[in-house]
């Protein structure tokens, strides 16, 4: 499913639902990406789209904690608020801090 560096936040919420809007994926890569010097959209290395058991989802390396502990948290914030399900790299559900 993922390395055991990274932690996938997954676009299902706690209730089984899937989470809307349906590219939340893009939107949360974007947001971390920056412009090269070819002025062409880069995503963060940190963060990578996925699929997983058909459900997209964000992989978040663990990196990302300590180059930019803001933007960590902030996801977390982001997975916490809206109920999503966050899982280690054995698949399991792992706490989003409060």
């Amino acid at each position: 499913m993922s390395l055991p560096n990274e932690i996938i936040i997954e676009g299902l919420t706690r209730a089984g639902k899937p989470f809307r809007p349906s590219d939340w994926v893009d939107r949360m890569c974007s947001t971390y990406a920056t412009f090269g010097p070819d002025r062409k959209l880069r995503y963060s290395p940190y963060l990578k789209p996925r699929v997983v058991n058909g459900v997209r989802c964000l992989a978040v390396d663990l990196k990302l904690k300590v180059v930019n502990p803001e933007g960590y948290t902030q996801l977390m914030h982001f997975a916490e608020e809206n109920q999503l399900n966050v899982l280690d790299s054995a698949g399991n559900s792992i706490p989003t801090p409060n």
